[in-house]
This record gives C-alpha cells, structure tokens and sequence, in this order.
C-alpha cells in the first residue's frame, strides 16, 4: 500500500528523489522546500535556496491565512476580459450606464488587458496602458476608474491581493472656464433650427434643463397655470435599443423648476404649432422620439451657421441660463438647486468665475479695521508740539 502523503504545512530541509532518497537541490539551486495546504485543502509549495526565506514566505502565507487576507494563488489565473463581463453582469446600473461602460472596456481596456491573467497585471503595466491612451485626459480617468473598480471586486473576490490600479499617474484635466452664449447667439441658435424644435432651445436656456430632460419633457409635466416645469426623468438613448423614459441624471436632478414667462409663451405656441405625441412628448421628429444622434443632425448644423466653435454643444444653453441667474444676483444653493447640482461644490467650481468680484468689498473690510489701527498708532507716536 502507497504511504499517505503528509499533508502538513513546513520547511523541508531538502528535496527528495523519487525513490525517497535526500537530493541537494531541486535541479535549480533550491534546497529547501516550504509548503502548506490552503481553506480547500490543497497542497501549494514553492522551493528556495535559503531555509530563512522559505520559513519567512511559510509565515507570510500562514498570517494571510489566519487573517482572512489569504489568495489562492490559482485564483487570479481568469483573464481580465473574463472577470469583467461577469462583474458587468452583476451590476446594478441604469441601462445607459452598462453601454457606456462596455463601450469603455470594450474599445480602450480589452485590447491591451483583455487577455491577461488578473495576477498578472502589475502597476507598471497599468501605467504603460494609460500612457498609450490617445484620449482626452477626462476620458483617461473615466476607464481607468472603471477599471480600477474591477479590480477592486477583484480584491473582495480574492482572486488578487491588491490593485494594480493604485498609484497610476493620470493625465491632469485642464477645467476650462465657461464663456456662456450671448443671448443674441442664443437667438441665432433658435433660428438656425427646424421650427418644430426652436421653442427646445428657449426651453433650455430659460431653464438649464439638461438635453435628455428636454427630450424627455411631457405636457404632464408642465404646469402653465402655475408657471413650473417638474423634472423626474429623461430620455435615454442607448444603442441598439428604442428611445425610453428613465430617471434623470442624479437624485438631486429631480427638481421643480419656476417657469418664465418667456418659456411659458414659447411651449404653448409650440404646442399648438406642433401637438404633443401619443406619449405625451412635447419634441418629437416625424412623430417619433429624438434620440441624441438624431438631434445632433440637426444641432451641428445651426451651430455651423451661427459661427459658434466648432463642438458646441447644447450644454452651452444650460450655462447660459446660470449665468443669467448669477448676473441676477442669485446665491450659490438657489443655482445649485435651479441646476439639479448635486453639491454647492459641483457649483462653484464650474460657476466661480461668473459671481461678481469682491475685490472692494475686501478692501474696505481690511481698510476699516487695521487702517483704523494704524492711524491710531501713528498719531500716539506723533511728537507733542
């Protein structure tokens, strides 16, 4: 009968031959054997050249053990690609969401990492991906965070040890100051347009609504009586998949906005110019809901005619109408709330520039007090006549 295997953990003072006799070495200089056996019960050993580092690896393995910390080191073997469409499809996420990031993975991350091991993948591998990124530096830190949230599943999978994710160098994001529309290139912008979708962009710049929001908008929604519009969805476009109505972009974008007049006049006038849809919908094309592909056909056009840059999107519209709230003396929480900002933060760091300088305001609050002082000091110090 066979001898049983010990299946207990330690360091071997020597590899053996397969008769069971002593061997100096395991054919590459390692004489000592250190080995152990994992929570499933099998047996992993690695060979070393000095007894000090296998009982120093043997105690690394046995507090990763004891601790909970333990990776088999099998585990991480499945290759990145492999791992992220079984998170992906664990994820709980808005049907817009789960195409951006597949399209992500898809185009920037798989090509270089898909077909790695997940153990395989060091820091310095990540780096060399990000460096190899021809896309704008926002975009970078888009999928490398997507990235770097796999791997952190990874890690609670225990299929890697740590992420190799931490640590990389991004490109920094230059944030450009907004330069809002003037309302005159707002106008131009309204002309440049189908009529059935000019009283889109007095929506827009009189309200700040997001494009998906205004796509969105059904007669419902709009208050005229009470002169206020309520945003709690928008049209989603996803590719391969008919227009729908979902939640808006945050929690905090589910807002009642105050109608102006302006956008009151324009919305009834374009709804008896243009009757809502069957669903409701107060912007259609040829009946249909407008995807943002679709939109952006009509869009470019009227921005080329408008002699506005190149890239000018309808967010323009939104920034117009904050500032037109700044100009009016609005406080920071009224435009975060108008806005549906999720913080006064998000705000400010986009908006700052617009609120009026305070630079007199400064001067007169240092000036009425330390001026004050220093005129006091010096007509104490002043000699008696």
């Amino acid at each position: 009968m066979a001898q049983r295997r010990n299946r207990r953990s330690g360091v071997e003072d020597r590899w053996r031959k397969a008769d069971g006799t002593p061997s100096a070495s395991d054919g590459k200089g390692n004489r000592w054997r250190a080995r152990y056996v994992d929570e499933q019960g099998r047996e992993h050993a690695r060979g070393f050249t000095r007894k000090v580092a296998a009982q120093r690896w043997l105690d690394e393995v046995t507090a990763a053990v004891v601790t909970g910390q333990y990776v088999d080191p099998k585990a991480g073997q499945v290759t990145f690609r492999d791992y992220a469409e079984r998170w992906r499809g664990m994820q709980v996420q808005r049907p817009s969401s789960r195409a951006h990031i597949e399209t992500m993975l898809r185009r920037h991350a798989y090509p270089v990492l898909g077909d790695r091991p997940l153990s395989s993948i060091l820091p310095s591998d990540i780096q060399a991906w990000v460096k190899g990124l021809e896309l704008a530096p926002a975009t970078i830190g888009v999928v490398h965070g997507v990235v770097s949230t796999i791997m952190k599943a990874a890690i609670r999978d225990r299929r890697i040890v740590a992420n190799p994710c931490d640590g990389s160098k991004l490109p920094k994001v230059e944030r450009k100051q907004v330069v809002p529309l003037t309302t005159e290139q707002v106008a131009a912008l309204r002309e440049g347009l189908p009529p059935q979708l000019q009283a889109l962009v007095t929506l827009a710049a009189g309200t700040g609504m997001r494009q998906g929001e205004c796509l969105g908008l059904t007669v419902d929604r709009v208050k005229f009586l009470e002169r206020t519009v309520t945003v709690d969805r928008q049209l989603v476009t996803v590719p391969g998949q008919p227009p729908s109505l979902g939640p808006p972009k945050t929690q905090a974008s589910n807002r009642t906005i105050p109608l102006p007049q302006v956008v009151v006049d324009a919305l009834a006038a374009h709804l008896a110019a243009f009757p809502a849809a069957s669903d409701g919908l107060l912007f259609t094309l040829s009946g249909k809901p407008i995807t943002r592909q679709a939109f952006g056909h009509k869009w470019r056009p009227a921005v080329a005619r408008t002699a506005l840059p190149t890239g000018t999107g309808f967010h323009t519209l939104r920034h117009y109408y904050a500032s037109l709230l700044i100009r009016h003396g609005e406080s920071v929480k009224t435009v975060q709330a108008r806005l549906g900002h999720a913080s006064a933060v998000e705000t400010l760091d986009t908006y700052s520039h617009l609120w009026p300088d305070s630079d007199d305001r400064t001067r007169d609050a240092v000036d009425s007090v330390l001026g004050v002082a220093a005129d006091a000091l010096r007509t104490a110090a002043a000699p008696l006549s």
